[in-house]
């Protein structure tokens, strides 16, 4: 099935990447963007995969946040209450000027670039955002493109940061993209990052 761009205006419009790293990390010790897989920052990986995938991408994360240096890769500063999932993609919107909005969780390794590549240019036909989910996790919000039309419902639910995510994602009505469950594996405490260590060197 050939699936046609997202356009604007008639023209093909490539959506802002946005790297996730607002959260906590309290189940692996905090700052978990900084913590190292394979000798690298575990943030780099996405970013990485989304530097490749798009033109434009930026880091979103709380002011207290502590990120590695990652290069030329701008930070937009989410608010620091309340601690939720969706705080920084309704940010990241806020930011992107009525654009559509790739976003991507920082603790996730395996991203590949051809899954943002099609995330990114699907056409919604008439859906509000584009979101991965595999048969084994469900639908992962962490991992979707968003449009101007999701800010309203996004933000009223990240202030008051009681909804789970994927509810209110799924309460969206999104297009759905399977995927395997690799892609969507997020690191979120140790034994997470040996068997995302042991991944990456089985290849």
């Amino acid at each position: 099935m050939i699936h046609k761009l997202r356009r604007v205006n008639g023209l093909p419009s490539r959506p802002i990447g946005a790297v996730l790293a607002g959260g906590r990390g309290r189940r692996i010790g905090g700052d978990k963007a900084i913590v190292t897989l394979a000798g690298r920052p575990l943030l780099s990986y996405p970013v990485q995969a989304m530097r490749e995938a798009l033109d434009q991408v930026v880091i979103v994360a709380k002011p207290s946040t502590a990120l590695p240096a990652l290069g030329a890769v701008p930070v937009w500063e989410e608010p620091e209450r309340p601690s939720h999932p969706l705080v920084g993609i309704a940010e990241a919107l806020r930011r992107a000027s009525g654009g559509w909005v790739l976003v991507c969780a920082g603790d996730m390794p395996f991203v590949p670039v051809s899954l943002l590549q099609s995330l990114a240019t699907l056409d919604p036909a008439g859906a509000r955002a584009v979101v991965a989910s595999s048969a084994e996790d469900g639908l992962q919000p962490l991992l979707g493109c968003y449009g101007p039309a999701c800010l309203e419902s996004l933000a009223a639910a990240a202030r008051e940061a009681v909804a789970p995510a994927r509810a209110v994602v799924q309460a969206l009505a999104p297009m759905v993209v399977p995927v395997a469950p690799r892609a969507l594996f997020n690191v979120n405490s140790s034994d997470d990052l040996r068997e995302a260590e042991a991944l990456l060197a089985s290849g």
